[in-house]
């Protein structure tokens, strides 16, 4: 959706003879430092039907303040099922689903709505119980990527970075180390999504592949998912937050 409106505003652009706008969505600024980058316009949705983490007050306050503070994207919270809505997404570049769980009470009206903004080139980003809800809506199990199934390790462990060269990841190294509930899925994503991180399993005791953050196209639209983010020191550890912030960023573009 953004990108389509930055291609359009580009070839009007090119139309009338001038220079097009650069594709990182950066429009001349009001002052003497130059361009400035358009923020990404956030809908951050944390409603819950099934269980309710204690760290989503955090999570919801640090995605406040790093917008407050970077500027690179605007944050409106929510969890009133009407926002669910055509209507509401057209307002937006990326629908955030934080810690959300269950079988939230939504209409078909309002699944075909979710489905449809980002088809249309619309951001989602999903974390940690985001794939812990809407199981008996297949559709949206196929847009985040996977359900999960059980998280049989609540420790301190090492997580592999399969692609160093993504934004959200580019500044994590080989691996690192945090203490999480490392969720498994009732299918391994990997067959259909680009993975970034995964589970170091020796580190726990086992043996297997165990994606944990990926991200997949649905139509002219970016996914992006991360299992991480159970607890409040999740959301307060900068490496986890380069990554929301690089997420943002690469969805809403």
């Amino acid at each position: 959706m953004r990108r389509a409106l930055l291609i359009a505003c580009g070839l009007v652009v090119l139309a009338c003879g001038g220079p097009a706008s650069p594709s990182s969505g950066q429009q001349p600024g009001p002052g003497p430092g130059g361009p400035s980058v358009t923020p990404v316009r956030v809908l951050l949705f944390s409603a819950t039907a099934g269980f309710r983490h204690d760290s989503i007050d955090t999570a919801r306050q640090t995605l406040t303040t790093m917008a407050t503070t970077t500027g690179e994207f605007t944050v409106a919270s929510s969890e009133n099922l009407a926002d669910l809505s055509a209507s509401r997404l057209a307002t937006v570049d990326v629908l955030f689903f934080l810690l959300t769980s269950g079988e939230l009470a939504i209409d078909d009206t309002q699944k075909a709505a979710i489905l449809a903004f980002v088809n249309n080139g619309g951001g989602f980003i999903g974390v940690h119980s985001a794939t812990d809800m809407f199981r008996t809506w297949p559709d949206y199990g196929r847009l985040v990527g996977a359900y999960f199934k059980e998280h049989p390790w609540t420790q301190t462990a090492s997580v592999t970075v399969e692609d160093r060269a993504h934004p959200t990841t580019a500044a994590l190294g080989v691996s690192f180390q945090i203490m999480e509930e490392f969720y498994t899925f009732t299918e391994n994503p990997r067959p259909s999504v680009h993975v970034l991180l995964t589970l170091d399993a020796a580190s726990v005791g086992a043996s297997g592949d165990y994606p944990l953050a990926w991200t997949r196209s649905a139509g002219s639209g970016r996914v992006y998912y991360n299992a991480l983010g159970h607890f409040t020191s999740t959301w307060t550890d900068p490496r986890f937050q380069a990554q929301m912030r690089a997420a943002i960023a690469w969805t809403g573009q």
